[in-house]
């Protein structure tokens, strides 16, 4: 009786661990792509879009989830996973990266394959509270992180403030005319975090914890992607939201403009005065008001009378082999066809935008309203009415690319109920940070379906994720000239790239001048001018641009005089760059390259870089160190006032950080550093520092006027030894989309150190009009050789090449 009982009792213990284990092993779902599970009334989707990439969504256990990502293109993939139960927790594991939610809190961590914590969300740090989105109930979500004390993150987008890493920042992220917001987050650990959501959302990072907040959202959706450095970061961000399309070659020469060229014949007429000076330009830009007055706001079409004959504007450009290209808006003025269209279909939106005014007098006269409306660029059918009439109007003139200002878009008196205007998605507030993401699509997704002969291109002042797809150069707004600014921009340019969109300018010598009420006789102002020019130089583009003064060359003097001496050296170095440029280009949009580079994507083990925000990588050879403080001005009292005189008469220095790991030579000098130091460069007004890491090998292009004018049948390679290198020429047809086809050629070059030796590859590919036979005069730097912007007078060795792979020693 007593063992019969004793049975019964461990009989029912056993059972009821079992029961216990099945409840426990039957409390997540897997599913194709991953796992779900409920944790205290929070329903937690993990979702696999690749072995290194995870989509995180996490919404009211009883809820939908119906969200549609506007950013995100890629599907998952069919990836294969493990599921596992460790310390209370359900593991998903790839090959390359394992996520733990815990089953008690619903706190998800991500780990390496061996276990390492790469990021931690805070327990119990995710939030849904009730809001009222113009009469919607929906929420505002938040979710915390914790990151490690001394890891350094980036990212976020264009910001104004100059850091570098993002530690100890809050930030309302709401797209403006400086600011451009893109929510991924770039850590130095090799991990990336995009939180989807396009409402207004507040990044805030303190010693506790890290957090995005938006206003609205089904439910917190964000991607954890992993790739082990930040090139790898970069490159799975882009996988994720699509890849960089090429651009012209030409549109990586030098660009003119100014707000703004007021009759057809001032625009050709700077065109024709840089032909007639013999400096090189490939690019002029007409700003607005060539429509008209502000009741024909961006009615795509020359209805000034100024512009009396814009197809023989367009061709008189072309003819001085240049390229224009035009301001388009966001918005429309109520006597335009589009508008008048658009309204009849209920797509625009009724809040506060430029201009507000009928009167194009300052300050805006409101007793005349302009009536201005933005149109609802998430309607599909709005983005076709917007490509008819540009299409018909611009394109049809042969107008070669897009200037699309304020895709933001302007927002002026903001009340919150403005965000309550309806769009094709739900409400503006619902969507707003992705405006400038589906307009500039839809301009590129037209214009692609219409022609591939030319490709797309297309200047912004907005940006988000995912805008690097659409053939976009962003450019940091209409920034107030200062030399707080100029510095500023450095981190802006350098923080909006690691977001995994390439390619940002800003306008040289900033747009707005309302410290300097005589520019152009103020020698302070002029050389603020000529360092922005030359940082302008060596960024992805190249473009003059402001209010309240001209900006063209033959503004700051003629041949001889300091500053336009200054500035044409560095438009002619940016002219010898282009082989560089147009192949560090094609390694952005076949190998997820970028082409301005924290110093921290390529010298992570280096901690002095973590921070740095006044210097960076312009491809993966070139430091360059901005100029920022001004040198070459004394304050002298004359009479009852006191005025800025130019000082030249001692040169200054600028301290320069090289970082550890290799070698450095001068641009200028050749002279070699050894790296992990502080050096200092002198800086005369023609001058920046401009170092090249060892190893590195430098095609220089030849002397034009204008980028296509010369083949590259005689390319200088500059080789700096100390290290082994290698680099990829690429070479096409220049403007059109074959090379998507596979027209295209690249030819290899790569330096054996230890041999002293140069091997170049067998040439792969072809392209009509490609070069059989040509020359290379191959240049090993020194401090006698392969200095500066000239060509070298005498080569280490010139060979001719023809396709066949030659190695090529010389003396060590």
């Amino acid at each position: 009786m007593e063992i019969g009982l004793m049975n019964k009792v461990c009989l029912f213990i056993f059972l009821s661990v079992l029961i216990s284990f099945s409840v426990q092993a039957q409390d997540h779902t897997v599913t194709k792509t991953g796992l779900e599970l409920t944790v205290r009334s929070v329903h937690i989707k993990i979702q696999l879009f690749d072995e290194s990439t995870i989509r995180v969504i996490k919404f009211p256990a009883g809820d939908k989830f119906t969200k549609e990502s506007l950013s995100v293109i890629k599907e998952a993939e069919n990836t294969k996973f493990s599921v596992s139960e460790e310390n209370n927790s359900v593991v998903v594991q790839t090959r390359n990266l394992k996520v733990a939610v815990d089953r008690q809190t619903g706190q998800v961590i991500f780990l390496s394959p061996d276990g390492k914590p790469l990021l931690k969300e805070k327990a119990g740090g995710v939030n849904f509270e009730d809001f009222n989105d113009a009469g919607e109930q929906t929420y505002s979500v938040t979710q915390s992180f914790t990151l490690d004390e001394d890891e350094a993150v980036y990212g976020l987008g264009q910001l104004y403030a100059g850091n570098m890493s993002q530690r100890g920042v809050e930030v309302r992220m709401v797209q403006n005319n400086t600011e451009d917001f893109t929510s991924f987050l770039h850590s130095i650990k090799g991990y990336g975090l995009f939180w989807d959501n396009y409402s207004p959302t507040i990044f805030k990072d303190t010693t506790d914890e890290t957090s995005f907040r938006s206003e609205v959202g089904e439910g917190v959706d964000y991607y954890f992607m992993y790739g082990g450095d930040a090139d790898g970061v970069v490159g799975k961000m882009r996988d994720l939201t699509g890849q960089a399309p090429m651009f012209p070659l030409w549109t990586f020469g030098y660009w003119q403009s100014r707000e703004r060229y007021r009759t057809q014949d001032q625009t050709v007429g700077v065109a024709q005065k840089y032909r007639d000076l013999g400096v090189p330009l490939d690019g002029i830009i007409q700003d607005w008001q060539y429509w008209g007055n502000n009741y024909l706001w961006n009615a795509m079409e020359f209805l000034n009378v100024d512009f009396y004959d814009p197809e023989k504007m367009v061709d008189d450009i072309h003819d001085l082999n240049a390229h224009i290209i035009i301001s388009i808006w966001s918005s429309f003025g109520p006597e335009t066809k589009q508008y008048k269209e658009l309204s009849e279909k209920g797509m625009l939106m009724d809040f506060s935008t430029w201009p507000q005014s009928g009167s194009q007098k300052w300050p805006p006269n409101m007793d005349y309203p302009s009536g201005v409306q933005v149109y609802d660029a998430y309607h599909p059918e709005a983005r076709d009415i917007y490509w008819k009439y540009l299409k018909d109007g611009l394109y049809s003139v042969g107008i070669d690319g897009w200037w699309m200002d304020s895709t933001e878009p302007d927002h002026l008196d903001q009340k919150d109920d403005d965000l309550d205007n309806q769009t094709y998605m739900g409400s503006f507030r619902k969507v707003r940070n992705a405006y400038p993401l589906m307009t500039v699509g839809g301009v590129y997704e037209h214009q692609r379906d219409f022609t591939s002969d030319k490709r797309v291109f297309i200047l912004t002042r907005s940006a988000f994720a995912g805008q690097q797809r659409y053939g976009a150069q962003t450019w940091s707004g209409d920034i107030v000239a200062s030399w707080d600014a100029l510095h500023a921009q450095i981190a802006a340019g350098l923080n909006f790239s690691l977001t995994g969109i390439p390619y940002w300018n800003s306008d040289i010598g900033g747009f707005f001048l309302w410290d300097y009420p005589n520019p152009l006789e103020d020698p302070e102002y002029r050389e603020m001018y000529v360092r922005w020019l030359q940082f302008g130089a060596l960024t992805p583009m190249m473009r003059s641009h402001g209010t309240d003064a001209p900006r063209e060359i033959y503004q700051f003097g003629e041949l001889g005089d300091p500053e336009y001496d200054a500035i044409e050296k560095f438009i002619n170095l940016r002219y010898r760059l282009l082989p560089y440029l147009y192949s560090t280009s094609w390694q952005v949009t076949n190998n997820h390259s970028t082409m301005m580079r924290a110093l921290m994507m390529d010298f992570a083990d280096d901690k002095k870089v973590h921070d740095r925000n006044d210097e960076y990588m312009f491809g993966k050879s070139i430091l360059v160190a901005p100029v920022t403080t001004p040198m070459y001005f004394r304050k002298e009292v004359q009479g009852t006032d006191t005025v800025n005189v130019r000082d030249l008469s001692t040169i200054k220095s600028e301290e320069v950080y090289l970082p550890a790991g290799t070698e450095w030579y001068d641009f200028w000098t050749g002279e070699k550093h050894t790296g992990g130091a502080i050096i200092k460069k002198e800086t005369p007004l023609d001058i920046i520092p401009l170092y090249l890491k060892a190893g590195s090998i430098l095609p220089f292009g030849p002397d034009v006027q204008y980028a296509e004018q010369k083949k590259w049948n005689d390319l200088e390679i500059r080789i700096y030894p100390g290290e082994d290198g290698e680099f990829v020429l690429y070479e096409d047809e220049f403007d059109n989309y074959n090379y998507e086809k596979g027209v295209y050629s690249t030819i290899s070059f790569n330096w054996d150190d230890a041999e002293h030796k140069l091997t170049i590859g067998d040439r792969k590919g072809s392209f009509p009009g490609i070069l059989e036979e040509r020359g290379f005069n191959i240049v090993i730097v020194d401090s006698e050789r392969g200095t500066g912007i000239k060509h070298s007078t005498s080569f280490n060795q010139k060979v001719e090449y023809t396709g066949d792979m030659l190695e090529v020693s010389f003396e060590n």
